[in-house]
């Protein structure tokens, strides 16, 4: 096979891992989001506000 094809061959085939990959981690972090809804809902998380959140990321970053 011509250097050309195979080099189009292992991109090819590293993309399907990779897609793979990428398809675990979105599955991964869907079920962490659900965990997390259905924690909340049931009164056992509190939520934290967009703002508290950076201004703390800013000061630890201070």
């Amino acid at each position: 096979m011509p250097r050309q094809e195979r080099a189009f061959l292992a991109d090819r085939l590293l993309g399907s891992l990779d897609e793979e990959v990428l398809n675990e981690i979105d599955a991964a972090w869907i079920a962490e989001a659900e965990r997390r809804f259905e924690e909340y809902k049931n009164g056992k998380r509190q939520v934290v506000s967009a703002q508290n959140v950076f201004t703390e990321a800013d000061r630890a970053l201070k």
